[in-house]
């Protein structure tokens, strides 16, 4: 599996702890296994993200990414719901 990172998704990454830092990877695994985890709460995403999609990493912070091919996916960002949406 391939992730390509987004300068932004890098920046956000790298500024949140350890064990959110965590949480995100074993999100990405559990996408990469099964999309349709209810955890994962999997949707479509509208502006300024169209043609992105979201998963949720905790209850408040959400992870924005974009399947590009099958084995391929674009991290574009992730943050807190309030940080990534502005509500």
């Amino acid at each position: 599996m391939h992730f390509g990172r987004n300068r932004i998704f890098k920046r956000q990454f790298q500024k949140l702890p350890p064990k959110l830092q965590d949480r995100v990877r074993e999100r990405l695994a559990m996408l990469v296994t099964d999309v349709f985890n209810p955890l994962l709460n999997d949707h479509s995403l509208g502006p300024p993200y169209e043609s992105y999609r979201s998963i949720n990493i905790t209850g408040d912070y959400r992870l924005v990414y974009k399947r590009i091919a099958t084995d391929t996916y674009y991290l574009r960002a992730v943050g807190t719901h309030h940080q990534l949406y502005g509500t």
